[in-house]
């Protein structure tokens, strides 16, 4: 079971920009001008995802040479390409998508926390060159875990990520290490997206992750070996001791009386330790079923969190980036242009945020000087003395078509 609760204010808007639109018309403060409202929602989208192009096409250029699912052949003529570059584009466009980076203090109280997967995990971050993990959409949630049996259920709070960005690359050393990781690249970068990932649990995202026993596991396995290991010494091993003990006595001088190694002697020697090479095995084959448990219960949950991978992953948040940033100067060009007298910057933040939470029960940080910006450089909004005003409808149309046009304008 799993209950949800807000912890603080993100930056992420949780609905749809379409949504966004519809909900703005549904306070039908614009009587008669919805379809020219949805028509500027439409030119100011398509603005921002022709902007968004150019960015995702840098991308793919700075990350071509350290992509590991590339299937082209290198120009030998092309310009060397940084890493640190494709780092810089990588920050800026999760910064535009609202990510949050998850600080090393945040990886390392991680890494002590109770695990809700049932599994201690391992990850040596000494192999990783460079990490960076960044989330979006974080929430305290709590979870309801059976135990001894299904008796006595334990609840547990834990912060959970909605959305997962881990940067990885290893170091050129690991590559002459003994033990190799399959499908690993050296020299590539690896991005990975994810989704619900509890913060107590970022361990199983890794390449690297190592699967070790806890001691209740030990426990598990343990006494009722020793239980039974003492039964088999005792009961189908015993009588083979005896003989071997006295064998190895007389053949060392330790005793006169010589042990008479018959058929039957044999017969009972080899049953002993054929009993006791089995229950070893058993053990041995106890230990490996029940770590294969868990590498199968690992890979089962991150299938369904996993959501992309590598050169995917920057597809993926440009169009994240591309709604954030068409949701932010729609709602706030929405509530200059209803306004009945010019707003301050802090006016138009309390107003987004109350009408978010007041009438769609959501808790969000708005981006007010991001939100201006955008509309101030697409020259949607007026500024006189520190308070804003929205120009109209039609001729903002006529702006953003204007600007359109002069995309595809040569000089």
């Amino acid at each position: 079971m799993i209950k949800q609760e807000t912890d603080k204010k993100f930056r992420f808007i949780p609905y749809r920009k379409h949504d966004i639109v519809e909900m703005c018309l549904q306070d039908n403060l614009l009587p008669g001008q919805e379809e020219i409202f949805r028509k500027l929602y439409r030119i100011l989208d398509s603005t921002f995802h022709f902007e968004f192009h150019q960015t995702l096409e840098s991308l793919k250029d700075s990350y071509a040479p350290f992509d590991p699912d590339s299937d082209t052949r290198r120009y030998e003529n092309a310009a060397v390409t940084s890493g640190a570059k494709f780092i810089d584009l990588l920050r800026d466009l999760l910064e535009k998508a609202n990510y949050e980076c998850i600080t090393k203090e945040d990886i390392d109280q991680a890494m002590k926390e109770y695990s809700l997967f049932k599994i201690r995990l391992h990850v040596d971050f000494n192999e990783f060159d460079e990490l960076m993990l960044f989330s979006r959409g974080e929430s305290i949630k709590y979870e309801t875990i059976p135990r001894f049996l299904g008796l006595f259920p334990k609840t547990i709070k834990f912060i959970n990520y909605d959305r997962m960005v881990m940067y990885i690359r290893f170091r050129e050393e690991r590559r002459k290490s003994k033990v190799q990781y399959p499908s690993l690249k050296y020299g590539f970068t690896l991005l990975k997206l994810f989704q619900n990932v509890p913060k107590s649990d970022l361990e199983m995202l890794f390449p690297n992750t190592n699967i070790r026993m806890r001691t209740i596991d030990k426990l598990m396995i343990g006494i009722p070996a020793a239980v039974s290991g003492f039964i088999v010494l005792t009961t189908k091993v015993g009588v083979s001791l005896v003989l071997l003990a006295s064998l190895i006595r007389f053949w060392l001088g330790f005793s006169n009386q010589s042990v008479e190694i018959n058929k039957t002697v044999i017969l009972v020697l080899f049953a002993g330790l054929a009993a006791f090479g089995g229950y070893i095995w058993k053990q041995i084959s106890t230990f490996k079923n029940r770590k294969l448990m868990f590498m199968q219960a690992l890979t089962q949950n991150l299938y369904f969190k996993n959501l992309d991978n590598n050169s995917g992953v920057f597809h993926r948040i440009i169009d994240d980036a591309e709604e954030e940033e068409c949701k932010e100067a729609i709602l706030a060009y929405y509530f200059l242009l209803t306004s009945e007298a010019p707003l301050q910057k802090k006016e138009i933040d309390l107003k987004v945020e109350n009408w978010l939470e007041t009438k769609w029960n959501c808790s969000v940080d708005f981006e007010i000087d991001d939100a201006l910006n955008k509309l101030a450089r697409l020259n949607l909004v007026n500024e006189v003395n520190g308070k804003f005003t929205a120009i109209s409808i039609q001729n903002g149309i006529s702006i953003l078509d204007r600007r359109w046009d002069d995309f595809f304008t040569v000089d």
